[in-house]
């Protein structure tokens, strides 16, 4: 039985079989290791996982689906359940040797790349096909109009890469926009126990991106800090926002 994508859940079927092929080559999960499906839909993606890969479980939000892939695929653990909603934990990852794939609906992309980030080492490798312009924006480069929030966070956490473009008109329904497919691997440059604080300094700074950062950070900053607040966010590099991290950190700032 065939699906009818809901357009409520952001569903867009990739049919391509060598795309599919593709991305569970490039999910690239060694032996030992649970791959983690997200959204497995009608589980075109799923059966080519479960060819390659020993030990596949998927998260799957609509109802409709689960009976389809049970029958299909039994010998995958289904689980019923909102990415956003259900924790780590209980889907069961095992730490440090998960690896996290899916097409991912581009309405709650961004949630979904932040649940990941914060999983920390518990995921070895995320593989995610996505809006292209998101995708862009996670490997974007300092001065580019790309370069934001997204950036900053996911290349400080770990080492994104842009693996290749997936053109729209392989869909069903067909999206308005261009997809590709990103890997992300967590290799966080700053302590666990910073990271609340970073991504504070960081969001704050962009949120008014075409000022100085004296203006911007206003917010965090009680008072004058050991760094050039001169610039404005988009011009630092995620290196600098480890050192304005470690500057905010040294400083009387607000800590509300």
């Amino acid at each position: 039985m065939s699906l009818q994508p809901k357009k409520s859940l952001g569903q867009h079927f990739l049919k391509d079989q060598n795309i599919l092929r593709k991305i569970a080559t490039v999910t690239d999960a060694k032996k030992g290791e649970m791959v983690l499906e997200i959204g497995p839909g009608e589980g075109a993606l799923t059966g080519h996982l479960r060819e390659l890969y020993e030990n596949v479980k998927a998260v799957e939000v609509d109802g409709r689906a689960i009976e389809q892939l049970q029958t299909e695929y039994p010998e995958v653990n289904i689980i019923h359940a909102d990415i956003l909603k259900v924790s780590w934990d209980e889907l069961g990852l095992i730490s440090g040797k998960s690896v996290v794939v899916g097409n991912i609906p581009y309405y709650i992309t961004s949630p979904i790349l932040f649940k990941i980030m914060d999983a920390g080492q518990l995921i070895r490798r995320a593989v995610l096909l996505m809006q292209d312009e998101v995708a862009r924006r996670i490997t974007a480069s300092p001065g580019t109009k790309d370069y934001g929030i997204l950036s900053v966070q996911a290349q400080v956490l770990g080492t994104p890469e842009y693996l290749f473009p997936v053109s729209r008109h392989v869909f069903f329904p067909k999206p308005k926009v261009e997809s590709a497919v990103i890997s992300w691997e967590p290799d966080s440059a700053i302590d666990a126990e910073d990271i609340p604080l970073f991504k504070r300094v960081v969001r704050t700074a962009f949120n008014q991106r075409r000022k100085k950062l004296s203006n911007s950070l206003k917010p965090v900053l009680n008072g004058e800090i050991e760094f050039d607040l001169n610039l404005r966010p988009d011009q630092l590099t995620p290196e600098d926002f480890i050192t304005l991290l470690n500057a905010v950190k040294e400083s009387d700032y607000n800590e509300s």
